[in-house]
């Protein structure tokens, strides 16, 4: 029962992980999202490419992934939950490894811009820049 005079905001229930391979852990996944009932799910270092054979579905949700190509690892993804109006916002850089969506805001509220992206700690000066200059292009 809401408390007299507190007015309730709506809130996004989020989850972030960094995976160091997903493949083999897509069930346990699914069970902490089933479980915790999130909205959003970002996730880093995914290894996904398309050597591997698993399904990266998650029932209830859109998936958004931006695997790293030509190399071992990374990669960067955000399922959303299906009553979201999303979209993903154009390519990165390929020295950055992120993903934007834009979240459509309901009843006259703002739009929300969700955004994950991954860092290595080998990354150079001029991949910080890349960031920095896409955080302002999709800001």
């Amino acid at each position: 029962m809401p408390v007299l005079g507190v007015k309730l905001k709506a809130q996004l229930k989020c989850i972030y992980t960094n995976a160091r391979s997903l493949g083999n852990k897509q069930e346990e996944l699914e069970a902490i999202v089933r479980q915790g009932s999130y909205d959003l799910v970002a996730i880093t270092e995914m290894w996904w490419d398309n050597s591997h054979d698993w399904s990266a579905a998650m029932d209830g949700y859109k998936l958004f992934r931006r695997d790293r190509h030509g190399r071992r690892g990374s990669g960067v993804a955000l399922y959303v939950r299906e009553c979201f109006d999303c979209t993903e916002l154009g390519d990165c850089d390929d020295k950055v490894q992120c993903l934007w969506v834009r979240m459509r805001g309901k009843a006259n509220k703002a739009d929300i811009l969700l955004g994950v992206c991954y860092r290595p700690p080998n990354q150079d000066e001029e991949a910080d820049e890349a960031f920095y200059k896409r955080l302002g292009e999709v800001s």
